[in-house]
C-alpha cells in the first residue's frame, strides 16, 4: 500500500474528534470557496444533499452529525479510516453501506490538491450524494460486487467507480453537470471538466472499465450519464458479465504521458 504523510485522528470516547483551529480554517477556506464554483456546475441531486446536510463552514463537521443525516435519507453511515485502505477494506464497507471518510485534513500547503482522500473530499465531494437512493443503490451494489470480485476483476471495478462516481458528468435538462465527487472537490477539475479542453463520451460501462487513467493529473476523458438514474439501472444490470467482455476486449491506449519516475 502507498505511502501517506498524513494521520488520522482519533475520537475520544464519546466520538468527537478534536481538530486543532488551523485545521477548521482549512475547511473553511476549502468549502467556501467550492461553493462558489460549483454553482451552475454540479447536478440539482448534489446540490440537494448539500441542503440536507447543511454542512458548517466554520469547523469541521464531526462524523456523527453526517451520519444522521445519511440513516435518515438512505440508511447509509460514514466510518472513520485512516489516511488509505486496502481494496478489501473499501468493499467491506461499502458493502455494508459504510462510506470511508478518512479524518484527516489537508495542509495549506496542498490546499488545491493531494492525492490521498481526506475528510473535505469525502465529506464535501460524495456524502451529498449518498443522500441520493439511486446514487446510494449503486455504490452498495459496487461494494458487493467489489468484495466478490477477484484481484484482476478489481482493477476492472475501479476504472468503472473512477470514471463514475469520482469523475462521472451528467446531461440534466439545464445542461451538462458534474456528480462526481473527485471533480466536486476540485476548483480547478470542477471548471476544466465542464470546458473544451477534455474529450466527453456518452457513457458505456464496457468503455469505462477500459479507459486507464492517473490519478495526479486532470483526466483526459469523462463519461456522461444521461441522467443520474442510469447508476440506479445498472446496479440492477450484470455488471461482472461487463468485466468479462471488458477483460476479454483489453484496455485503449492511455490518452495521457506515462508518469515520470521520482
Amino acid at each position: 500500500m502507498k505511502h501517506t504523510q498524513y494521520v488520522a485522528r482519533e475520537p475520544d470516547a464519546q466520538g468527537f474528534i478534536d481538530y486543532p483551529q488551523q485545521e477548521h480554517g482549512v475547511w473553511n477556506t476549502l468549502i467556501t470557496r467550492q461553493l462558489k464554483v460549483i454553482e451552475g456546475r454540479a447536478c440539482q441531486e448534489y446540490l440537494d444533499g448539500i441542503e440536507q446536510l447543511k454542512l458548517p463552514h466554520d469547523r469541521i463537521p464531526q462524523l456523527g452529525e453526517i451520519n444522521k443525516v445519511l440513516g435518515a435519507t438512505t440508511g447509509w453511515q460514514v466510518a472513520r479510516v485512516p489516511a488509505l485502505i486496502p481494496f478489501q477494506t473499501f468493499f467491506e464497507l461499502l458493502a455494508s453501506k459504510r462510506f470511508p471518510v478518512a479524518t484527516f485534513i489537508r495542509t495549506p500547503e496542498e490546499l488545491d490538491y493531494l492525492q490521498e482522500p481526506d475528510i473535505f473530499h469525502e465529506i464535501f465531494g460524495h456524502c451529498p450524494l449518498l443522500t441520493n437512493p439511486w446514487f446510494a443503490e449503486f455504490t452498495h451494489t459496487y461494494g458487493k460486487l467489489g468484495l466478490a470480485a477477484t484481484k484482476e476483476q478489481r482493477v476492472y471495478l475501479a476504472r468503472l467507480y473512477w470514471m463514475t462516481i469520482e469523475f462521472g458528468l451528467m446531461d440534466t435538462p439545464n445542461g451538462r453537470k458534474i456528480y462526481g465527487g473527485g471533480i466536486l472537490s476540485s476548483p480547478k477539475e470542477t471548471v476544466y471538466s465542464l470546458s473544451g479542453e477534455p474529450e466527453h463520451q456518452a457513457f458505456d460501462p464496457i468503455e469505462a472499465m477500459r479507459t486507464p487513467y492517473r490519478i495526479d493529473i486532470l483526466q483526459p476523458v469523462y463519461f456522461i450519464l444521461p441522467e443520474l438514474k442510469r447508476l440506479f439501472d445498472l446496479a440492477h444490470e450484470d455488471i461482472m458479465g461487463m468485466v468479462a467482455q471488458a477483460q476479454q476486449l483489453g484496455l485503449h491506449a492511455p490518452k495521457f504521458p506515462p508518469k515520470v519516475a521520482a
